[in-house]
């Protein structure tokens, strides 16, 4: 990768963690990259492009790090603790990325599992990891791994309108409340497998 390619993406990084994709333009990209546009367009010639381009790198690092966390020798419940801290830590500091998830989900419904072939990272690791803590399954394993997804991404995906009617757009405040939110859904889950 050229220095201006990652000058390109580090920009859109930043111009899409700011203004999200549909607020961003390749304009305000180009000017945050110290670059003109059709240089700009040279390297990513849409926004779809580029934005996809700043997902996978994000995706891919953010897949490798779970990926570790799953494959540890750590014991299933501290494989879980760890999860939680890797992903809200992973989205807190990319928060566009459920909105983005969303939308590709809307738009291609099978993007996010070609996104995980393409990394190598199995899913079928979370129904094999978590399907050996329940002895006695009274439930699918499947509804234990979106309930704890759903947990992890909902605050983000709905950080607009939490932020407004919760915390009066108060978005220091807010971010409080994603940091303690770890714990909260860590102590949760944790109750939840010790039940079983």
């Amino acid at each position: 990768m050229t220095t201006t390619e990652q000058k390109i993406l580090e920009a859109a990084r930043q111009v899409f963690l700011k203004k999200g994709m549909d607020g961003a333009r390749m304009q305000e990209i180009a000017n945050e990259a110290g670059i003109n546009k059709a240089l700009l367009h040279y390297y990513y010639r849409s926004k779809d492009k580029l934005f996809e381009a700043v997902f996978n790198e994000i995706f891919t690092q953010f897949i490798t790090k779970i990926s570790l966390v799953l494959l540890s020798d750590a014991p299933v419940k501290e494989k879980m603790s760890l999860f939680v801290d890797s992903f809200i830590d992973k989205i807190a500091a990319n928060p566009f990325v459920p909105q983005f998830i969303i939308g590709e989900i809307n738009r291609d419904p099978a993007i996010i599992k070609k996104m995980m072939q393409k990394s190598g990272f199995n899913p079928d690791m979370f129904v094999s990891l978590f399907g050996t803590q329940f002895k006695n399954l009274h439930f699918d394993v499947r509804h234990f791994i979106v309930s704890l997804l759903g947990l992890c991404i909902f605050p983000f995906a709905a950080r607009p309108l939490i932020e407004n009617v919760y915390f009066n757009n108060n978005s220091e405040a807010y971010d409080v409340f994603l940091f303690e939110r770890k714990e909260y859904i860590k102590s949760m889950m944790l109750k939840f497998m010790e039940e079983e």
